[in-house]
Order: structure tokens, then C-alpha cells, then sequence
């Protein structure tokens, strides 16, 4: 339990630093789009897949978020991310991300309509 704790700590901090590197000017533009991305989707307070829903809630935050910071950190120069490293270790709180929420929230709303479309197309006679 001890290094599960450790390695979502790791992960904070390493979204953190994604953080940072995207708002850093030396970090080529692809990088701070994809990093944005991950980001953005890491500290938005609401999942794609909500954490109630069985196995599948969970997915989202042990492949998707971690895949995201790999894929990221291939892409970022080493010297600009080890700068970012160093200021996100003395971070406290990860701040919350309320457009990537409402996102999610739209996407639902027509993944809900669209539902809600297709039942009433089969259900017609």
C-alpha cells in the first residue's frame, strides 16, 4: 500500500511538472499542445469515466493518465523538464481544472442525447 501511495504522489508531482513545461517557452509547440492535453484531463475534478462505474472507472486513472505523462515526457527536452521537476517538488496542491470538467460534462450530455436518440429510433414502430 506504502508504494502505491508513493507512486500516485510521483504521478502529482510529474503532472506538476507537465505543468510547468507547457508554460515554459523553450518546450516545442507539440509537446505543450499534448502536454496541455494530459494535463488538463489530470487535474480536471471530473473523469471521462466516472470512478463509480465498476473496473472501468478506475481505468482511466492507472492507463490513460499515466500513458499521457509517458508519451509527454518523451516528447519534452530532458534539461527543460528536469527545471520543471525541481519547482513542482516544492508544490503543495494541484490546482483544478474546470474547463477540462465542463468538457467532460458536454461529452456526457451528448453521449446522453445520442443514447436517448438511438433507444427512441428502436423503439419506434
Amino acid at each position: 500500500m506504502h508504494s502505491l501511495k508513493q507512486f500516485a504522489k510521483t504521478l502529482k508531482r510529474e503532472v506538476y511538472a507537465l505543468y510547468l513545461a507547457s508554460k515554459d517557452s523553450r518546450t516545442p509547440w507539440y509537446a505543450k499542445i499534448c502536454a496541455a492535453i494530459v494535463v488538463a484531463y489530470a487535474f480536471s475534478p471530473l473523469d471521462l469515466i466516472p470512478d463509480p462505474i465498476p473496473v472501468l472507472g478506475y481505468l482511466d486513472d492507472l492507463i490513460l493518465v499515466p500513458l499521457g505523462i509517458w508519451l509527454v515526457i518523451k516528447l519534452i527536452p530532458p534539461a527543460i523538464l528536469a527545471d520543471c521537476r525541481e519547482k513542482a517538488a516544492t508544490v503543495q496542491e494541484k490546482p483544478k481544472n474546470w474547463i477540462a470538467a465542463t468538457v467532460i460534462v458536454v461529452v456526457w450530455i451528448a453521449l446522453g442525447g445520442l443514447t436517448v436518440i438511438w433507444i427512441a429510433k428502436i423503439l419506434k414502430p
